[in-house]
């Protein structure tokens, strides 16, 4: 192999017990030789240093640098290692997935099925790196795996598979600068910003709740179609005074972390956007009060100062959910592959399928299996980190307001 295609590198390896200097020591000492610096990781890991650079030099000057990094490792106490060898001269990226896994425990099961499930489909583990601890532990793994945008589905759903099975959330995402660029974030309201359905809650008001309920969970399992299903439920609604709607404008609560979700997106300089089979007469104001970008809900029918059992103009349903996020990303001038959608029901499934991250948020089962990354823990601010922006971001971020 010719000397154009090929260069000289060094991999050198220090650990031992970590102290002020060791990394002005490491590159002071290689200050004097002719050598450029490749790549460089540093952890800590309580009190334990593990630090490597990868170098490209000289084949002549090795002995010597390894003669004075010998010399400079045994004074601070630490151990040494280090590889010389010719290396292809590639323009390549050392990845190009970018792969976050969250647990509130993380095992070793767990992150071995999803390596294994990486090594299955001929990816390389280039990097893991931890972004939180509390109040739960995210691991970053950054995989070199060729793969085209169509395979990048199948890929997030079967490690999506992996990750449920060992209790782990997970996202999948093309690496680069991409993941950092301005995004879009559209979220479901019932039962992912809010806790609650609202049109539960105005059941149980008017006395029809168990009738509305049962409508309800049939409809968010899939087993009805929606369009049909809300009509029913919304029909059972006829006569009821609009003072029941200021009574639950009042009760319905924050999911946790959806404050802070949305207050260290926007600092992060992404936009917002809540999209609702429930009723903008009841969210509205919540929006307003949380400064969301963008919206879409369905509107009862008031005549007098009573419900009519009727929605007036179109119904927010599967496919107008997956319109407003189109639609959304157009008004923001942002692709499809920078939006994030967040849902938890069957009628959530068409956005969650068309954007570039689809995540089911403490979802059913079939929403659950259908989608290519989840969340089961009761934070929603959990997106944050499966968006690769880490701890101290966010309480930086927390730390403007």
């Amino acid at each position: 192999m010719s000397q154009e295609k090929v260069h000289h590198t060094g991999l050198i390896l220090i650990s031992g017990i970590d102290a002020p200097g060791v990394t002005q020591a490491l590159f002071s000492t290689l200050e004097p030789f002719a050598i450029k610096i490749l790549d460089i990781e540093q952890v800590v890991i309580r009190g334990r240093l593990i630090l490597t650079t990868l170098i490209s030099l000289d084949p002549a000057h090795g002995p010597a640098i390894e003669k004075d990094l010998m010399e400079a490792t045994n004074r601070l106490g630490l151990d040494l290692a280090i590889d010389f060898t010719d290396e292809p001269k590639s323009d390549s990226k050392s990845s190009n997935l970018h792969i976050v896994a969250l647990a509130q425990e993380l095992l070793p099961s767990g992150v071995a099925a999803l390596a294994a499930k990486i090594a299955e489909q001929g990816g390389n583990i280039d990097r893991i790196h931890r972004t939180a601890s509390y109040p739960l532990t995210a691991i970053e793994f950054e995989v070199t795996l060729l793969s085209s945008e169509s395979d990048l589905k199948i890929i997030q759903r079967e490690l999506a598979e992996i990750a449920r099975a060992n209790g782990m959330d997970i996202a999948v995402e093309q690496s680069g600068l991409a993941r950092r660029a301005k995004r879009i974030v559209l979220l479901d309201m019932d039962s992912t910003l809010i806790q609650e359905e609202v049109i539960d809650l105005i059941a149980e008001k008017y006395g029809v709740g168990a009738q509305v309920s049962e409508i309800t969970e049939a409809a968010m399992r899939g087993e009805l179609d929606f369009s049909g299903s809300l009509a029913a439920r919304v029909a059972l609604l006829t006569g009821a005074e609009t003072s029941i709607l200021e009574e639950v404008k009042r009760e319905i609560t924050l999911t946790p972390g959806a404050r802070t979700l949305i207050r260290t997106l926007h600092r992060l300089g992404h936009k917002v956007g809540v999209v609702s089979g429930g009723f903008i007469n009841v969210i509205e104001p919540l929006l307003k009060e949380l400064n969301i970008d963008f919206y879409r809900a369905n509107n009862l029918e008031i005549i007098g100062d009573k419900l009519s059992g009727k929605i007036t103009g179109a119904v927010i349903d599967r496919e107008a959910k997956a319109e407003a996020l189109r639609e959304f990303a157009n008004s923001e001038g942002v692709s499809l592959a920078q939006t994030i959608a967040i849902g938890d029901g069957a009628n959530d499934l068409g956005m969650l399928e068309i954007a570039g991250l689809g995540i089911a948020f403490n979802a059913k089962p079939a929403v659950r299996a259908a989608a290519a990354s989840s969340i089961n823990s009761p934070y929603l601010d959990s997106v944050l980190y499966l968006m690769g922006i880490t701890r101290e971001e966010i309480e930086s971020a927390d730390r403007e307001k």
